[in-house]
């Protein structure tokens, strides 16, 4: 396996994404992304692993995660990942990479950064057209964040540090959705280089 840029710090917020070999689905249906929660659920308690924010989509996913322990975001999605793909494999009696390759790992270096993240991660449903609202997308934590759903893959006090007001959130979002939110040149050219 290739050496990795980034540098794995506890403490620290890590964007995780990849996407589908060939930008084939990686969830065909609902158990799908049910079942990926669980794990993620199960490894990232187990590994000390912060769930910020998350998006699952059809052919890709986007997280923003803390390293609590010691053990690195690296491994933990090696070990989702790993098992995720052999079931979906044996679901769908495939065989195969699923994913175009290793996922792809940026360090959120400042808080301007993190907080057009959690926007960018919340707005991707409705980014790519496959719902109308971020809140009508279920397979991402933004009802979580709102108090619309009371999901545990979340860090509250997270939120509350620096989302405390949570209509003012949803207006950040839709404002980054409408393109009136102001984002530096350099989160800009990120954020498009994702898409």
């Amino acid at each position: 396996m290739p050496k990795r840029k980034v540098q794995f710090v506890q403490g620290h917020y890590y964007h995780l994404y990849n996407r589908g070999a060939g930008q084939q689905s990686i969830f065909r249906r609902d158990e799908d992304y049910v079942r990926l929660l669980w794990l993620i659920k199960e490894v990232a308690i187990e590994c000390q692993i912060a769930i910020i924010a998350y998006c699952l989509l059809p052919n890709h996913y986007h997280w923003l995660v803390r390293q609590d322990g010691v053990i690195t975001p690296q491994k933990v999605v090696g070990r989702i990942f790993g098992s995720y793909s052999q079931s979906f494999n044996l679901s769908y009696q495939r065989s195969g990479t699923l994913f175009e390759g290793p996922f792809e790992a940026k360090h959120v270096g400042n808080d301007r950064y993190l907080r057009a993240l959690c926007c960018y991660i919340h707005a991707n449903p409705v980014y790519h057209g496959i719902a109308d609202a971020p809140a009508l997308w279920p397979y991402s934590n933004y009802l979580d964040w709102i108090g619309k759903r009371n999901g545990e893959l979340l860090d509250k006090n997270f939120i509350a540090t620096h989302f405390p007001d949570m209509r003012g959130y949803q207006h950040a979002v839709r404002d980054y959705l409408t393109g009136k939110a102001t984002l530096s040149p350099a989160i800009k050219r990120f954020l498009e280089n994702l898409a």
